[in-house]
């Protein structure tokens, strides 16, 4: 609230009282800054976070920590970032409560509309363990497109790293139905125990990022999303 006691009532005034989020008070400044100093024969280039306000994060989820800007209950993803939550973040889409790996979190809503629509066919890569010997009849099936619940799936790519009474696989997806991941290996008989996603789209989880920790997008891994 900005309330400088001069008793002004005209939003020109000095002294009139209104709510501001911290960005757009620091984006404000920096304009009459900018103007200030190009008075003074001094150029000065606003960058894009400057203009729009926009911020993009990696995030590496850890398991316990739900998807959602709020929750009556758990913590959240929103939880978990110490900065940037007066822009109003959110998760672009979402990972179970138990599952862990790559979250983009951002403000930009029109990218996240973008990504997420069906008719993108974004493909995510997760890490899975599972119990049950993983077959070639099960990458075969996988292929195919798994029926669960009623609904076909669309074909995914199953990898065998390791075949044993826990198998170790990689499975992409693109698509994002309720739990898939899970409810296509139980169509299968064999029960996903680890899920953690590597890659979103052409972006990967860097592995320096602890569970939990989070980074900036570069401006190339910003431009990748966008195109």
């Amino acid at each position: 609230v900005i309330d400088p006691g001069h008793g002004g009532t005209d939003p020109g005034s000095i002294g009139y009282k209104t709510k501001i989020h911290e960005a757009d008070l620091n984006l404000k400044l920096s304009k009459m800054l900018k103007e200030k100093l190009e008075d003074s024969g001094i150029n000065v280039v606003m960058t894009r976070e400057d203009e729009k306000a926009m911020v993009y994060l990696m995030l590496n989820k850890p398991s316990g920590v739900v998807s959602a800007t709020f929750d009556n209950k758990d913590k959240t993803v929103i939880d978990l970032i110490d900065e940037y939550k007066h822009l109003n973040l959110f998760p672009f889409g979402r990972l179970d409560k138990d599952s862990e790996g790559l979250l983009i979190i951002s403000n930009d809503g029109k990218l996240a509309h973008d990504l997420l629509s069906p008719k993108k066919h974004v493909e995510k890569k997760y890490y899975v363990d599972v119990i049950g010997v993983v077959t070639e009849d099960d990458i075969k099936a996988f292929k195919n497109g798994i029926k669960i619940d009623e609904e076909m799936c669309k074909p995914a790519n199953l990898e065998i790293i390791e075949s044993n009474e826990i198998s170790r696989c990689y499975v992409t997806i693109s698509e994002g139905k309720y739990h898939q991941v899970k409810r296509m290996f139980e169509s299968v008989n064999k029960k996903v125990i680890y899920l953690k996603r590597i890659t979103f789209g052409n972006i990967n989880l860097d592995e320096n990022l602890e569970l939990g920790e989070y980074r900036k997008l570069s401006e190339d891994e910003i431009e990748i999303l966008r195109n």
